[in-house]
């Protein structure tokens, strides 16, 4: 089984623009990112695909591998899409880029789904962790899942999911963490699809998999990852270092 890590990374960013090029700790954090996925060696290959000339440059200039998109895209799911097209290989990881601190341990057990699935029957595999503070649950950044009792995605939602309406069911809440592992099949199908009326409502690319069909596993972690977003989690992050 071939499995390669495809790090996305756009140069614009609405929130923090140009964030992946910014300085950690005298590298940038897109390099961080790619080191950190190269460092668990779990992968036989390592990607970074990118819209941007200077982030394309960053990692060709310090021996890593890089991708130029040739086209624009609304996911990161289409561009990696795009980038694995032509290659053989069996299944996919989507790293963030803008997670330097990027560890083995959840990659591992996302990869640990595939290699239970002798029926090759799951066509992705994701992460989930518990919360139980109300602001955490209540916060539309903050995406939910509700599964199955087998472990696969029922829905993901910006919104409370399920509704509280008995506050004592006993419901667990769990956020859906944005590590991916994909069949590489069920990758180039999404490129194909059309977006669907619920991913156009919550803005959540998950959601056209689950619309067309496909089994996503969760697994529930007690991984909280490291993104930065702002500049103010570059200022943690590099204290961190």
């Amino acid at each position: 089984m071939k499995i390669i890590a495809m790090i996305p990374a756009r140069y614009a960013s609405t929130r923090f623009p140009a964030k992946l090029m910014q300085d950690l700790g005298g590298k940038t954090v897109i390099l961080r990112t790619y080191e950190a996925a190269v460092a668990t060696a779990l992968f036989d290959d390592v990607f970074v695909v990118t819209d941007s000339d200077n982030i394309y440059d960053e990692i060709v200039s310090h021996g890593g591998k890089a991708i130029r998109s040739i086209a624009e895209h609304e996911s990161g799911s289409d561009r990696i899409a795009e980038a694995v097209a032509t290659m053989d290989v069996d299944i996919v990881v989507n790293v963030q880029g803008d997670e330097p601190f990027t560890n083995r341990e959840p990659l591992e057990q996302v990869l640990s789904v595939f290699r239970n699935d002798g029926e090759k029957k799951i066509d992705l595999a994701s992460l989930m962790r518990e919360i139980t503070i109300p602001e955490e649950i209540d916060n539309p950044n903050n995406v939910k899942v509700v599964v199955d009792q087998n472990g696969l995605a029922l829905y993901f939602s910006r919104s409370v999911i399920p509704f509280p309406r008995d506050t004592n069911a006993g419901v667990r809440y769990f956020q859906h963490i944005g590590i991916y592992a994909f069949r590489k099949e069920a990758l180039m199908d999404f490129s194909r699809l059309p977006m669907k009326s619920l991913e156009a409502s919550e803005k959540l690319e998950q959601l056209r998999y689950l619309e067309y069909g496909k089994k996503i596993k969760m697994v529930e972690t007690t991984h909280v990852g490291i993104g930065i977003d702002t500049a103010e989690d570059l200022e943690k992050a590099r204290k961190m270092l």
